[in-house]
């Protein structure tokens, strides 16, 4: 599926014309073509990814965006696309990845066919990538989902499970490593175990579905992924226990409205992924056009400012929000 925002001769100066200083002359370079590769088409989180990328690219002129990926979350389905977009020579290519070390050879091969490589949400790794974009910290996030899980459960005690996405995910695993170096913060509360939907609605519906039958005391289901959020509650309220069992995590407010004015989800969190698509966008367009990148160094990125990178590559954006009934109205119509 691909998204195209090119501007060519007249409307190309137009718009390079229409920008203030430096993104002026950013505008009169070179045309880009830039494959922006999501864990799996079809999921909500990364359209609104896609959305915010348009509007980088449309901004900077000269840039179009191919927007792809696997049907399901696979290393060896993101390896194809990604073999695929080195076979037609893009310029830039931002990868989440669903496995960070399966996937370093195919961004590597790209890396050295002068195409730039960079991850965003879920890092592939270091060998595979010039930087990699993530969307918050690691321990920013671990924290957020522990205070989620307190916060939903009763008097902040009882039992609680994750429902993840792939076990091999680099932002999941990194996010509930962060999430158990916490928990001794919360001395009443008692993870009983973690299962993975592989990103897909209908695994991560049985998976609740287990849980729940598993654990019948069960105070909180915590899903750090916009799919599972979705679907555990989905199980939760099938199951009648909307208000008992409280489902939270990372999803979007567009698809969780209904459940948190039901009740099934109390509260949950999410970053603006329309902003790190933008800034996704913005960063690896500048790295074909010549920008320095890598450990150690800040790249400009458009309304969101500059993004440092450290020692390992490694740039954040920012904390995530919390949405509840009394914000999720107003974000909902958004993303």
């Amino acid at each position: 599926m691909e998204r195209r925002t090119l501007l060519t001769g007249v409307a190309a100066g137009a718009a390079a014309a229409a920008l203030p200083g430096w993104r002026a002359a950013l505008a009169a370079e070179k045309p880009v073509r830039f494959g922006l590769v999501t864990k799996a088409l079809g999921i909500g989180f990364f359209d609104a990814v896609h959305k915010g990328a348009d509007e980088a690219a449309e901004q900077l002129g000269q840039v179009k965006v191919i927007f792809t990926g696997p049907t399901t979350t696979t290393a060896e389905g993101q390896i194809e696309i990604i073999n695929e977009l080195t076979a037609q020579h893009v310029d830039a290519m931002a990868v989440s990845a669903n496995d960070p070390d399966a996937l370093v050879p195919a961004c590597k091969k790209a890396i050295q066919r002068g195409i730039k490589v960079i991850s965003y949400d879920s890092a592939v790794g270091p060998g595979g990538r010039i930087v990699h974009l993530a969307p918050s910290s690691d321990a920013l996030i671990g924290q957020t989902c522990a205070q989620l899980v307190a916060d939903c459960a009763p008097g902040a005690k009882g039992k609680f499970a994750v429902l993840s996405a792939t076990p091999t995910s680099t932002n999941q695993n990194a996010w509930i490593a962060q999430m158990k170096k916490v928990l001794p913060n919360y001395p009443n509360l008692t993870l009983v175990g973690i299962v993975y939907g592989n990103d897909l609605a209908d695994q991560s519906y049985r998976e609740t579905q287990a849980l729940l039958k598993e654990h019948p005391d069960l105070a909180v289901i915590m899903a750090p992924t916009s799919v599972g959020i979705v679907a555990g509650a989905k199980a939760v309220e099938d199951a009648g226990l909307s208000g008992k069992v409280i489902v939270t995590g990372l999803g979007l407010p567009s698809e969780l409205i209904g459940h948190v004015e039901n009740g099934t989800v109390k509260e949950f969190a999410i970053w603006n992924p329309i902003d790190l698509g933008y800034t996704t966008c913005e960063i690896a367009v500048r790295l074909a056009r010549g920008a320095p990148g890598g450990p150690n160094t800040t790249i400009d990125a458009g309304r969101m400012g500059k993004i440092a990178f450290d020692a390992q590559g490694v740039g954040v954006m920012g904390k995530p929000t919390i949405f509840d009934k009394s914000n999720i109205e107003k974000y909902a119509k958004i993303f």
